[in-house]
């Protein structure tokens, strides 16, 4: 999602930056350009309150030092790595930090929390306004000491000049702080020189650690709402066209705290044929919803099945006119033509469920003709004007109040489930809670689309690779929930959802190489395709590096130095400032660095095998270079893997916060592996086959392997961490179970079934 391009706290344009001591404090706010305001100081605008500034961060008069902060909590401690990143710039002490997550006030620009962006996108204005802080602190220190500015430091919220030393609780008390800033002149404030960083890439503790811990931390399923009712709602047959025919509650109204049921229209199209159940509890809701009996007339989709859905996928990808061109380099026809040489490949993913933790929830309540939403959510901006549409105001009339999500992993980037909640508020007068049972939330996923996906690689008669053709065919997030952020295909034949191909567009220097984009339509209309972690790069990380694998294997080479000869970074692979420095040369040396940790090539007993895999992150426009080395031991007669140990190494540039970089990467890498051996569902009669642990069943503690996870060390522009450490585990997996008993595996996630029918082919 890089093409947003104003994704991020910046916000709208002509501003300006005031620094000014307001009320007991001193705020540092963006602020709009207001005529009439061209001569009025930093803080007599401040002071005024005549505008709705966007308060990055405040200083008490205790030096306490707030920041305020637009992205998602979900385990990822993003408050903690962006309010470092301040800190740093202030020169502060830590243990007076902390933050706070805002609303959806306009003031506070777009508010996205996905693809890996909030450091990456966060970083350089975050670091500027800062910086800007550090300098009217300064500034104000220097007259009250009787020394000149360009002689103070800071650090440890101290402003020091020689032996003189005054806190910044002093500066704020006494000092008179009242700067304005333009957007151009913030700009020319830099981020500090790696030498100068007391906080930035250094160990530090996780600020929300401690709430979490006592269970102060208030998540969306803890929201309580004076005189609020509860409410269970019940899913219809199929995603689109059901239609609510009957209800007859007999049932439920012997249940305790029963309160009636409501049959929901939703203008914003969101819900078709939905039922809200209602009691004055929870628990009543959901005995309630269990007694009611609804007769639906079902959607078009009722009877489709996964075989259905995958049956479609290999039509698609076989047939050369389907899609878009994602990349199209050289001239594949060609090379197809003349080669003395090819192979062919497809490779398939299963249905894939989120299973958060907390289970989506949404409470809402109408206060003053203004809908109130309490939930955590990933993508604010994208769902406030839907549930406007669902209840009939305009945007300015809805807030969406932000918490705690307990696990998003994309599934939060879509606020569906906040329409049913602000639906049956409105419909009942009352606030609303509302919350998911496990059950309901697997049928109401946004699942991650099974996929197919076909190579094609073609030799000349000297044996020299010419090229490789790839077709992949799926359902796509971004058609139904942000269609505006598709962007034309290659050939401008039609539009392609980027987030569902990325990864296609590697950094392996090829002469011809073509990529074809391809929408499942019979997914897209049989449910919701989601963005689960990793995104695209999670299922084409699959198959662009089983089947460089196959490559190596047909060309008689070692897989890693085959891809490391193909890792030059020659032409458009050589990278770019200031987020992609050195291309490809970086993935060619995390590649080095990781088979040297694993012992690559070493002689292993039977049964097992050694794979490696590269991934380059969520896009080319933010790359995050990673390789890693699984250690598989394969039983020959059940066919049963076992992971003994992943290796990675991961070059992310600077590591701002290096506790929260390896939380993040052990938590994608052990999904990688869930999703290689043991998760993934099937769609059946239109809906998800399993709905609870009971079935879906993701990696458990006795399957987690051995892990040696580290980060190159170097001071390059910081990119993301919250996915790629998943991308490259897949197929690692899948090529190490080939060196170890000679089955190539093509679906996901891999049985033991298919290994050993693999195994007897």
């Amino acid at each position: 999602m890089s093409r947003i391009k104003n994704a991020n706290n910046t916000g709208v344009n002509r501003r300006q930056f005031l620094i000014a001591s307001a009320g007991a404090g001193v705020m540092l706010a963006f602020a709009p350009i207001l005529s009439g305001c061209s001569s009025e100081s930093a803080s007599e605008r401040l002071n005024s309150k005549r505008f709705n500034p966007t308060i990055w961060f405040e200083i008490d008069q205790s030096g306490a030092i707030l920041v305020n902060v637009t992205r998602a909590e979900m385990g990822q401690h993003v408050g903690t790595a962006l309010a470092r990143i301040v800190a740093d710039e202030l020169g502060a002490d830590w243990n007076r930090v902390s933050f706070n997550h805002v609303d959806t006030d306009p003031k506070w620009g777009y508010m996205v929390t996905g693809g890996s962006w909030s450091v990456f996108q966060s970083y350089v204005p975050m670091s500027q306004a800062g910086a800007a802080g550090r300098e009217a602190l300064i500034e104000a220190a220097a007259e009250l000491l009787g020394v000149a500015a360009k002689d103070c430091r800071t650090e440890n919220s101290q402003v020091i000049c020689g032996s003189q030393r005054l806190d910044f609780a002093d500066i704020v008390k006494r000092g008179k702080i009242d700067k304005t800033y333009s957007e151009d002149q913030l700009a020319k404030f830099s981020p500090k020189k790696p030498d100068n960083r007391q906080l930035i890439a250094k160990p530090s503790r996780a600020l929300d650690i401690p709430v979490k811990t006592t269970g102060e931390a208030q998540y969306g399923i803890d929201v309580e709402l004076e005189g609020m009712i509860y409410a269970r709602p019940l899913i219809p047959p199929t995603r689109y066209g059901s239609t609510v025919l009957n209800v007859d509650d007999s049932g439920a109204k012997a249940v305790k705290g029963y309160l009636g049921y409501e049959v929901l229209s939703d203008p914003s199209d969101i819900l078709q044929g939905w039922v809200s159940v209602l009691a004055d509890s929870y628990y009543g809701a959901v005995k309630a919803a269990d007694a009611i009996k609804v007769e639906y007339r079902a959607g078009e989709t009722a009877n489709v099945s996964e075989e259905d859905l995958i049956a479609e996928g290999e039509k698609l990808v076989a047939d050369k006119t389907a899609g878009g061109l994602f990349v199209d380099h050289g001239d594949i026809d060609a090379a197809a033509q003349r080669a003395k040489k090819s192979i062919e490949g497809s490779y398939r993913t299963a249905s894939a469920l989120h299973f958060a933790l907390e289970p989506v929830n949404a409470a809402v309540e109408f206060k003053d003709g203004v809908c109130h939403v309490y939930t955590g959510n990933q993508w604010q901006s994208l769902f406030l004007p839907v549930v406007a549409k669902a209840v009939g105001l305009g945007e300015d009339k809805v807030v969406i109040h932000q918490h705690y999500l307990g696990g998003g992993f994309g599934r939060r980037l879509a606020g569906d489930y906040m329409v049913p909640a602000a639906l049956t508020a409105k419909a009942t007068g009352k606030p609303v809670k509302l919350v998911f049972t496990r059950e309901d939330d697997s049928r109401f996923d946004c699942i991650r689309s099974p996929s197919v996906q076909h190579f094609a690689a073609y030799w000349s008669g000297e044996g020299d690779l010419l090229g490789i053709e790839h077709a992949a065919a799926a359902g796509w997030p971004t058609l139904t929930m942000a269609p505006g952020f598709m962007p034309d295909s290659v050939d401008k034949k039609t539009k392609v959802d980027s987030f569902s191909i990325s990864g296609a567009d590697h950094w392996y220097s090829l002469d011809h190489h073509r990529v074809r984009a391809i929408n499942n339509t019979l997914a897209q209309k049989t449910f919701v395709p989601g963005w689960l972690r990793a995104v695209g790069p999670g299922w084409i990380g699959w198959g662009v590096e089983s089947f460089m694998d196959e490559v190596a294997h047909a060309q008689g080479e070692d897989p890693a130095e085959f891809r490391l000869s193909l890792l030059d970074a020659k032409g458009k692979n050589a990278g770019n400032a200031p987020e992609a420095v050195g291309g490809a040369k970086r993935l060619a040396n995390v590649l080095r660095e990781t088979t040297r940790k694993a012992g690559w090539g070493r002689k292993l007993p039977a049964n097992e095998g050694l794979g490696v895999a590269v991934a380059a992150g969520q896009e080319r426009t933010m790359p995050t270079w990673s390789a890693c080395v699984a250690h598989v031991k394969v039983d020959p007669e059940s066919g049963q893997v076992t992971v003994l140990k992943l290796t990675s190494v991961m070059d992310c540039g600077t590591v701002v916060h290096p506790d929260g970089a390896l939380a993040q990467t052990e938590g994608a890498m052990l999904w990688g592996l869930s999703l290689a051996l043991h998760e993934g569902t099937a769609i059946k009669d239109g809906q998800v086959a399993d709905n609870n642990l009971n079935s879906y069943q993701p990696l458990r503690m006795k399957d987690v392997p051995d892990m040696d996870i580290s980060f190159v060390q170097n001071t390059e522009f910081p990119t993301g961490l919250g996915e790629p450490g998943l991308i490259a585990v897949a197929p690692a997996i899948g090529n190490a179970i080939f060196n170890a008993v000679g089955a190539r595996l093509r679906n996901l996630p891999i049985r033991p079934a298919d290994v050993k029918a693999a195994m007897q082919a």
